[in-house]
């Protein structure tokens, strides 16, 4: 066991929880001791929803433990049907409670309780929040789906259906990806019968198989899922994820294939600023950028295809916290030509970026902190993330507006202002430099510095065993005229060049070959 400040994922109870949580009428009785409710906040505080998820806990204490905790649990079973009165329930145990090995299965088959009620049995020393998600999906589906029947020929003008699998509670822009999902299908002739788990109800689910095929949104939730239904009600399903211009458009010629339709149309009526966008000339800037990739495996593998073929960076670093999908990350690395980091420790994912000193992360929240504390751009792609990856506004990924959204999340946290031809003009300028007083409060008189730059940490090259690197007065005079957020990499990649070379010393020529070697 391997005791950690950080995780990617929370124990597959949590991913049980985002199930019950995206759904409206279906309840969850969670045998778990004082102090697991914790998870609420999850909900509430971090994705800021206005209601509590619909979760009874058993919240049984240390004194309890004595007693008959069965009955507990029965009692809180019985009680949360009465008050809420759900149309479906699901049982299960936390981590602690599993334990204590009480029977939630045996005891809800004998509760008497009137509606379909689905045991959950979740290894929580094996398996993680992702694989709960999409296992507590998968067995719900199984519960409530009506039997197939067989499907008669559609009638000429009646529209194609299909079902948006995977979006769930707590889920990186699920709300927002639904959204444009569905615009994009309306606009190819395509109805959504049924979208779940997110806002669906427990007939909701039942009628899963009354569609034509299944969208696969999310694999990490809805693989499972999606492969049962295709084997028992002859529902094919998609596997392109529709995250970046080229996976969209090949998205719209799957599922019209699918669904037996001619996209033509509605592919020309259809718009996207990104790729006009990234052939501008201020684009052209990023164009060979180093980036690092970490992410659960969907949007790690969708930002490795938009990194590399659509906005010209190179990928130095891809890798995954989700294992149960390791062997299509590393075959995406191999293509690459890197070698994919396979991890739930951040600690290794830290090593990786502090070794490839990459221009840009993409990643989690975790990653946010470490490129913050290395002084290196980032951009969010992927759960876990924060309060503020939870915009109020529309934000998706998917489909043409996502990469719209995507283009501009990822592009400004390398530009800000640090286009080579604005730099060239604006180095000698008497308003950025380091004495500069900030121009909203010159006509206040102030005249001194009202930004101090961060003293720069020792770095590795300096703190090694070897002589100490001496910059020239020169080279340092050189250094400080580039801007302050960025002059931190500049001092590091000298050094780490001249280290490199054997110098021990840095002139302006020194920092100029440096600038050559590492923006090739």
């Amino acid at each position: 066991m391997q005791l950690t400040v950080w995780t990617y994922e929370g124990p597959p109870h949590v991913g049980a929880m985002r199930i019950a949580t995206a759904l409206k009428d279906v309840h969850y009785v969670l045998h778990a001791p004082q102090g697991d409710t914790y998870a609420d906040l999850l909900f509430t505080m971090i994705e800021r929803r206005d209601h509590r998820p619909p979760v009874t806990y058993t919240t049984f204490q240390a004194r309890d433990l004595g007693k008959d905790t069965a009955e507990i649990f029965r009692d809180a079973m019985l009680a949360s049907y009465e008050r809420f009165k759900p149309n479906a329930m699901l049982v299960g145990a936390s981590c602690t409670a599993e334990l204590i090995q009480d029977d939630p299965a045996g005891l809800a088959a004998a509760s008497g309780i009137p509606v379909p009620i689905v045991p959950l049995e979740l290894p929580s020393y094996q398996k993680k929040e992702n694989w709960g998600a999409a296992e507590t999906f998968y067995q719900l589906v199984r519960k409530l789906v009506r039997p197939a029947e067989e499907a008669a020929p559609r009638e000429e003008g009646v529209r194609p259906r299909c079902n948006l699998l995977g979006p769930t509670a707590l889920g990186f822009r699920h709300r927002d990806d639904v959204r444009e999902i569905t615009y994009l299908l309306d606009k190819l002739g395509i109805d959504v019968n049924v979208c779940a788990p997110l806002n669906a109800t427990a007939e909701d689910i039942a009628r899963l198989g009354e569609a034509d095929f299944n969208v696969v949104m999310y694999p990490e939730i809805a693989d499972t899922t999606a492969r049962w239904l295709e084997r028992n009600f002859k529902q094919p399903r998609t596997t392109i994820v529709p995250i970046g211009v080229g996976a969209t458009r090949d998205f719209i010629h799957e599922v019209a294939e699918l669904a037996g339709i001619d996209p033509a149309a509605a592919l020309k009526e259809l718009e996207c600023r990104l790729p006009w966008y990234s052939r501008s000339i201020d684009s052209n800037y990023l164009t060979g950028k180093r980036v690092f990739i970490f992410a659960d495996a969907t949007h790690a593998l969708a930002a490795a295809r938009i990194a590399s073929e659509e906005l010209g960076y190179e990928v130095v670093g891809l890798g995954t916290y989700s294992r149960e999908f390791a062997r299509d990350v590393r075959a995406k690395a191999k293509d690459l030509g890197i070698e994919a980091l396979i991890t739930d420790d951040y600690l290794e994912v830290e090593q990786q970026v502090q070794d490839l000193q990459p221009e840009l992360v993409l990643g989690t929240q975790m990653e946010r902190h470490i490129a913050k504390r290395l002084g290196i751009a980032c951009a969010v792609i992927s759960a876990p993330v924060h309060v503020q990856d939870y915009p109020a506004r529309t934000s998706p990924q998917m489909g043409f507006e996502g990469a719209n959204v995507i283009f501009d999340d990822w592009v400004h946290p390398l530009m800000m202002g640090l286009e080579e031809h604005l730099l060239g003009m604006f180095r000698e300028d008497f308003e950025f430099n380091d004495d500069a007083v900030p121009s909203h409060l010159a006509m206040h008189g102030e005249t001194g510095p009202r930004v101090q730059a961060q003293p720069e940490k020792p770095d590795a090259a300096a703190a090694d065993d070897k002589a100490p690197i001496i910059w020239e007065p020169d080279a340092e005079k050189e250094l400080r005229k580039i801007p302050f957020f960025v002059r931190g990499k500049a001092k590091r990649n000298a050094e780490a060049f001249a280290a490199e070379k054997g110098l021990s010393q840095i002139t302006v020529e020194t920092l100029y070959d440096a600038k050559a070697h590492f923006g090739r």
